[in-house]
């Protein structure tokens, strides 16, 4: 393909998000940018959504993890589903109760003002890594597609290129802008996935029953695992690390729930939320069907034959699917599997522009929310922004904290690729256990209990659960058991329990910061 018309197209993209940005962003304060006026409609949230949560892991590393683990992460979009119903029914009604610009301003209601700043603390630090793993992954596919078309760059050219692009249509606009670019972007990821299946279909010969049928009658179709309690893809593990993971990603992520708090009143934020779950679980079940057809299409092809992949790849010895039987030589990245076939397998035009406005749009849908939601945080829980000040200062601010954010995550993403050796995706949710099982912990204290806590304990506790949990996880496979994502709700468990010990003896009233009781 034309290397030429391929920077065309990203560069017209972009500048219709950039358009977007200038008509949504106009005379712009800081209500616009952290909370969109309160004006968002809630059909445009769900939509937009669905490719900040998508984003290009999922896009990429979903389809390629086919081929090891069928379809065993189904069982985790259903756990979500149980997830997004204790968001939508208990900390939604509390977050517009309160009517929260940042939800961690719960926790100093709550806990204390020791709590709440390690939980934001803990916020700042999981979303800055979890959207530069996520900036690490599509810049791997920026890098292939310039050395496709003959430009041999540093890896840290597309990084900061990547940065610069999100920067120039978030600053402005914030929350409100993003409301409306991560829909038009959600439109882009799921037309190209979708649109691929058909493609990789009709090369097939199947029609949409036949296709259907074929997949389900497939070895990659398998979803109830349910033989070995201690395989990691144990159906009912799978689930509720989905439903936890849904609750403290989703339900105790400022970057998630800043979206559904634009939304006019808590009903229509139910709403948004309602319809984004049951689209999530479409869209993910297309995700799946396109690993599985990408593996049935390369093989009928011959595409994965030694010979084939021996000339298309490299040998890598990080995260290695094997493509061809037992090969121990011939091996790629899972997370590289959907890249090779449409830049270098699929002899069509349009799929391989479906898949660069694909992983482009999966990509920034997710990165530029985080970015706004960074410096949300970083300003409302740190910098104590309020409705009173000077808005032209404060403008200043935010804008100088936007721009630190997005060289921090420059930095993160470089360190990223020195160190990387397992799929993104993996990847993302290991770490997720480790920086989000303290706001599980904090989160779940706060709303089952009406324990007080010694507040100026709070951060100790929460930096020695992950480190407990760490060594825990290295030591419970010795013991027999083979733990995967369940480290999240052993961190959670032991925040609270610390939480927990920290109030034996501490009476309500002598609590440092008050207590809050749960109808508040």
């Amino acid at each position: 393909m034309n290397g030429w018309l391929i920077l065309l197209i990203i560069f017209v993209y972009f500048s219709l998000l950039i358009l977007i940005s200038w008509i949504t962003g106009k005379k712009s304060d800081s209500d616009t940018f952290f909370r969109g006026n309160r004006s968002s409609p809630w059909y445009l949230v769900a939509f937009g959504m669905i490719g900040t949560s998508i984003s290009g892991v999922t896009f990429i590393s979903v389809p390629g993890w086919v081929n090891d683990q069928q379809f065993a992460y189904f069982a985790m979009v259903i756990g979500y589903l149980f997830g997004y119903g204790v968001i939508a029914f208990l900390l939604m009604p509390l977050y517009y109760r309160l009517n929260l610009t940042s939800i961690y301003t719960y926790l100093e209601s709550r806990l204390g003002i020791v709590s709440y700043k390690t939980g934001a603390a803990f916020f700042l630090l999981s979303r800055t890594v979890g959207a530069s793993f996520r900036m690490f992954l599509v810049a791997i596919v920026f890098q292939l597609i310039l050395k496709n078309i003959g430009f041999e760059v540093h890896f840290a050219i597309p990084v900061i290129i990547s940065f610069l692009l999100v920067y120039s249509y978030t600053f402005r606009g914030g929350i409100k802008t993003i409301v409306w670019t991560d829909s038009f972007q959600t439109i882009f990821l799921i037309g190209s996935a979708a649109l691929t299946v058909w493609w990789i279909a009709g090369e097939m010969g199947w029609g949409l029953g036949e296709m259907i049928s074929a997949v389900g009658e497939s070895e990659y179709s398998k979803i109830f695992f349910t033989d070995d309690f201690n395989d990691k893809k144990h159906f009912i593990r799978q689930m509720i690390n989905g439903a936890f993971i849904a609750i403290v990603m989703t339900g105790l992520d400022q970057d998630m729930m800043q979206k559904n708090l634009t939304c006019r009143n808590l009903k229509e934020a139910q709403w948004n939320m309602s319809t984004f779950c049951l689209i999530l679980v479409f869209v993910n079940l297309i995700f799946l069907f396109l690993g599985a057809l990408l593996f049935m299409y390369g093989n009928s092809e011959g595409f994965l034959s030694e010979e084939v992949v021996k000339n298309q790849v490299q040998l890598f010895a990080k995260d290695p699917v094997c493509l061809t039987g037992d090969c121990p030589m011939i091996k790629i990245r899972s997370d590289e599997v959907f890249p090779l076939f449409a830049l270098n397998f699929f002899n069509s035009t349009l799929i391989t522009i479906l898949f660069i406005l694909g992983i482009t749009a999966a990509a920034y849908a997710s990165v530029d929310s985080a970015l706004a939601s960074l410096t949300t945080s970083f300003c409302i829980d740190f910098l104590s922004f309020g409705t009173a000040g000077d808005e032209s200062k404060k403008k200043k601010i935010r804008t100088l904290v936007h721009a630190g954010f997005s060289a921090l995550m420059v930095i993160v993403v470089l360190i990223f690729q020195a160190i990387n050796n397992q799929a993104v995706i993996e990847t993302i949710f290991t770490v997720a256990g480790f920086t989000y099982g303290p706001l599980l912990g904090l989160f779940a204290f706060g709303l089952l209990t009406r324990r007080p806590v010694r507040d100026r304990y709070s951060a100790f506790i929460c930096i020695a659960a992950p480190l407990i949990s760490y060594w825990l996880s290295k030591s419970i496979p010795d013991w027999g058991f083979n733990i995967g994502w369940e480290i999240l709700l052993v961190n959670g468990a032991i925040t609270f329990l610390g939480l927990w010990m920290s109030g034996m003896g501490v009476k309500t009233k002598d609590n440092e910061q008050g207590t809050m009781n749960r109808e508040q």
